[in-house]
């Protein structure tokens, strides 16, 4: 895996729309489910609304939580929690999702094998992750991901076939792969030309986004673009489901 320091935070820039989210987790009224990393719960609240679901969201900043409680929604939980540690029981969700989540586990096995213990026989779980390409020669390691990994506080990024050994490791069976990369570098050079112009037309937004924290990461909205055009960043949204040990053959 490309990496190097480690982080508690998420980017969440780039991410699926809830409506491709619903379609590949299949989603049904009133089952259970569970948002790994879900930032300002904006996610968690769309799919209660539309699909009258109960979501529990996890998450390991205060911050985001408080926000969350000021945005109550029916049926919709937000937790501070290490995943790792998420205290949930043992077959409990009917479905799961990890949105830009899994990339700052230090862990990663533990990850799937925590959803993997928290899902039902049969439940969904769907992730959707930022990817080293395969064989990434060093130049592109050094002056790309590894950088993007240092500013964007990742401990490493892990690549397609990675992330489906662990997947398959922890009692997933992959069911679906999309990749997502061309889509989500326009998403990118957009944002890279509004935060540009924001930083001209609004001193706020000049205070919070040139305070250091957020300058660091800024610093890799170039580099973010140029990796995925040219491939030693992928995006891809895995589709896995727990399977049922009694339809095993």
């Amino acid at each position: 895996m490309a990496g190097c320091g480690a982080s508690t935070s998420t980017t969440g820039s780039g991410r699926p729309g809830a409506r491709r989210l619903r379609r590949l987790s299949r989603l049904q009224p009133s089952e259970a489910c569970v948002d790994i990393g879900c930032g300002y719960g904006g996610t968690a609240r769309r799919l209660a609304a539309t699909r009258e679901v109960g979501v529990i969201g996890v998450t390991l900043s205060a911050e985001q939580a408080r926000h969350a409680a000021t945005h109550p929604a029916p049926g919709v939980e937000i937790r501070v929690r290490d995943w790792l540690e998420s205290g949930l029981p043992g077959g409990s969700a009917d479905a799961a999702w990890a949105i830009e989540s899994s990339e700052h586990m230090v862990d990663k096995p533990a990850f799937f094998a925590e959803a993997h213990r928290v899902l039902a026989p049969g439940g969904r779980f769907v992730v959707c992750a930022w990817l080293a390409e395969t064989g990434a020669s060093g130049w592109k390691v050094r002056h790309l991901l590894e950088p993007i990994c240092r500013e964007g506080r990742l401990p490493s990024m892990g690549t397609r076939e990675e992330y489906a050994a662990m997947a398959r490791d922890a009692g997933f069976e992959i069911v679906g792969y999309e990749d997502v990369s061309q889509r989500v570098a326009r998403t990118w050079t957009i944002c890279a030309r509004r935060l540009a112009r924001a930083l001209v037309v609004d001193r706020e937004i000049r205070r919070i986004g040139l305070a250091a924290r957020n300058r660091i990461f800024a610093l890799s909205f170039p580099r973010l673009i140029v990796a995925y055009r040219i491939g030693p960043m992928r995006y891809g949204i895995f589709t896995l489901v727990k399977v049922d040990p009694a339809q095993q053959g």
